[in-house]
């Protein structure tokens, strides 16, 4: 969940390494550190709690010169946010240096090991005790670093992505990965790049190599890249070329990559559809499937594991397939599927969901799943990431890259997809009739431009933003397709704002909730005229009856929940599957016109990080 960045080339590696980590501050914010190096000097390492810009101004008036250089911006695990467990860190002799992203899950008992030896820990970190089972390595066995860090890396338990430099070898760097990311940019004449994502890569060079599981790479001064695995292993590097433009990862006039994210959705969803729905033909084609679409339309059922927002997009797609494909569908948590010890058999096909690719949980129980014969479907937003690696197939969502941390594009990318899949089967499986899958196709074409529409709502949803800005709870109401949006409603303004919200089924309110509810309690309902409209009308009348202040989502014209609600927001009228993707819009900017005006950062919302890649 670090930020990693790492240079090596003809250039002053500390801008890079400086914009680098502004690039990558939405994967952690607690600290941040750089550490530089020049033959025949000593390491020179710079570090503090705080944000990126506190590093910048901690090293006005220090000599930050030199070509080689790592940086890091972390998001606490082991000891808490301060400037003595911020990265990089030393080895004892202050002869090594490393930055890591994840987590050594053995790092006590191989401390209390090193601490019987006579080593004297100076963080709380299990990072120090990685790079300490090196240096005790490299002194005790008498081998090369590469070699130590090997014999190291075989001796521990968890998640890395790791870069080191060396004193006593200060042309060489090292990077190796397991469980959490990390490629490596190419540029010309030997110059390289490491990174936790091609953020900030993608202004030097589009020429990487996405390291796997267990391989490290060896970088040195005017030569090849070489690739060993732990074990000793040479391996073929193979250069993937990025497709990311500059320009995405820049905020484009905005004030916020939030507010960036949330109105770049009719053209996400637009590219997400792009060579996929083809309206003339009345098709869908999803290349990432085509070989296993008949194994999804016999599979027993459906797994859907994700966590999170993506969890939400799963629920979403439960409803899709059990309606429209009429297939069984269970969506997981992905941090308690593979500890639960489930029923997978050859006959299930799970689908794995993860904005990033890299959701450690997620990875995990796929790999569960692979292991009792399920065949695995990944919806990624990152090329090259480890679930797109991991799964037998899958379909990429082509939001481009999200940096905000709440996510918002990657999830309405999601439900396209899903509705993508499931009206594949669906009509390969004969279970809709040609009149409602055209229908459907026909409604999934217009949704970038009826989103287009609920943006142009931003100043209303704002001005009701206003009057609940310090409410102290929020309560989220939906029902069949739209429950899920109530969940990720409620999300959404629990990760920005910091105020307590719950999303429920409507009918669930009076199995409990509706005991919290007085002329206290803001009531979002998402009522739109589709689905099950009567019955979320009563839950209104529930609400109102109880003094609750009612913020409604409704379809275009509505009168019966418009009559009762304090506020409506009106979107345009679409199919019922189609429902979430215009609902959640304004549940998307009620959150962050809420969180602005409450003075959160709303792209950096506290103890949040963008890729959870730890457990």
């Amino acid at each position: 969940m670090c930020g990693i960045v790492a240079y090596m080339g003809e250039r002053e590696a500390y801008p890079i390494l400086l914009k680098g980590l502004h690039r990558l501050e939405y994967r952690g914010y607690d600290s941040a550190g750089v550490a530089l190096i020049k033959p025949g000097e000593e390491i020179r390492l710079f570090k503090c709690k705080g944000k990126v810009s506190d590093l910048e101004h901690f090293v006005v008036n220090k000599d930050v010169s030199g070509h080689i250089g790592v940086g890091h911006t972390r998001w606490a695990t082991h000891g808490v946010p301060d400037d003595k467990n911020a990265h990089p860190h030393f080895s004892e002799s202050g002869k090594l240096v490393i930055i890591h992203n994840g987590i050594i899950e053995n790092y006590a008992s191989l401390k209390k090991e090193l601490e019987n030896r006579g080593h004297v820990f100076k963080s709380d970190t299990d990072t120090e005790v990685l790079i300490y089972l090196i240096e005790n390595i490299l002194e005790n066995e008498k081998v090369e670093l590469v070699e130590a860090v090997q014999i190291a890396l075989t001796q521990v338990v968890g998640a890395y992505a790791i870069v080191i430099l060396s004193k006593e070898n200060p042309d060489l760097m090292i990077g190796a990965k397991k469980g959490s990311p990390l490629v490596v940019g190419i540029g010309p004449d030997h110059e390289y790049f490491i990174a936790s994502d091609a953020t900030p890569i993608i202004e030097y060079t589009r020429n990487v190599v996405y390291l796997d599981d267990e391989e490290i790479v060896i970088l040195e001064t005017g030569k090849e890249m070489k690739i060993k695995t732990i074990r000793n292993q040479d391996k073929t590097p193979y250069v993937h070329a990025l497709e990311m433009q500059l320009e995405t990862i820049e905020k484009g006039g905005f004030e916020h990559f939030m507010l960036k994210e949330i109105y770049e959705q009719p053209r996400s969803v637009r590219d997400n559809m792009r060579g996929r729905l083809n309206i003339e033909l009345g098709e869908v084609t999803l290349g990432g499937i085509i070989d296993y679409q008949s194994k999804i339309m016999n599979a027993h059922r459906i797994i859907i594991v994700a966590c999170g927002t993506s969890w939400h997009a799963g629920l979403v797609g439960e409803y899709l397939f059990e309606d429209l494909a009429r297939i069984p569908v269970e969506v997981e948590y992905a941090s308690e599927f593979r500890y639960r010890n489930p029923i997978i058999t050859e006959n299930d096909v799970v689908i794995a969901i993860s904005q990033s690719g890299e959701t450690a949980d997620t990875l995990a129980a796929i790999e569960l799943a692979k292991s009792k014969g399920a065949t695995i479907f990944g919806i990624c937003n990152v090329v090259g990431s480890s679930i797109a690696r991991a799964t037998h197939a899958g379909s990429y969502t082509h939001a481009g890259p999200e940096i905000g941390v709440a996510s918002t594009k990657a999830f309405t990318a999601q439900v396209t997809v899903l509705t993508l899949m499931a009206l594949v089967i669906a009509n390969k499986k004969g279970t809709i009739t040609q009149a409602k899958y055209h229908q459907m196709l026909n409604g999934l074409d217009q949704i970038p431009a009826k989103i287009e529409e609920v943006l142009k709502l931003d100043d209303q949803i704002r001005h009701i933003s206003s009057k609940y800005k310090d409410a102290n709870n929020f309560l989220y109401l939906g029902r069949s397709y739209n429950f899920p949006i109530a969940l990720e409603g409620a999300l959404k303004l629990k990760e920005i704002s910091y105020i307590h919200a719950e999303g429920y089924p409507a009918a669930e309110m009076k199995h409990g909730p509706i005991a919290l509810i007085d002329e206290n309690m803001p009531v979002v309902v998402i009522a739109p005229s589709r689905g099950a409209y009567e019955k979320i009308l009563s839950n209104v009348q529930e609400v109102k009856a109880r003094g609750g202040k009612i913020i409604a989502i409704v379809t275009q014209g509505d009168q019966d929940v418009s009559a009762l609600a304090d506020h409506t927001i009106e979107i345009p009228d679409v199919e019922e599957e189609l429902t979430p993707l215009m609902c959640v819009i304004p549940l998307q900017l009620l959150a962050y016109h809420i969180a602005i005006m409450r003075g959160c950062n709303v792209d950096q919302p506290r103890n949040l990080a963008k890729s959870v890649t730890v457990e």
